[in-house]
């Protein structure tokens, strides 16, 4: 499983990374497996089975939420993401622009943001 590769040697992370690397791995896992149970439930044809898969699906979400709660609580960076983007109304990219002071209407290409830094997801200098 992905989540289970560390990308640079074991004794040069430190003890956050390392919890931050469980945290998400198990994150990942908790979703693959919701997504499993659910798939498994819509194709089962027998309803008791169904409700009882449905009902694992549930609790695999109740981890998921747990271990990004935990995230939230523990990293700052996620604590960030976390208070910008979840319980927000309206659509998801104009809370971004929110966040971000973009969203000015100019430069017709699908622009959003304002200046001339980077933005995220184009990766390239603003003219």
């Amino acid at each position: 499983m992905a989540g289970e590769v560390l990308h640079a040697p074991r004794e040069k992370l430190s003890r956050h990374t390392l919890a931050l690397h469980h945290a998400i791995s198990s994150l990942m896992e908790e979703l693959e497996a919701v997504d499993w149970y659910r798939q498994r439930a819509d194709d089962c044809e027998d309803d008791e089975l169904r409700e009882i898969l449905l009902h694992n699906m549930r609790e695999e979400i109740e981890h998921a939420m747990m271990t990004l709660e935990w995230l939230r609580r523990n990293d700052g960076d996620f604590a960030e993401q976390i208070k910008t983007y979840l319980f927000t109304e309206g659509p998801i990219t104009g809370v971004e622009e929110s966040a971000t002071g973009g969203g000015d209407g100019k430069g017709g290409d699908g622009d959003t943001g304002g200046g001339d830094g980077l933005t995220i997801g184009r990766m390239k200098k603003r003219r």
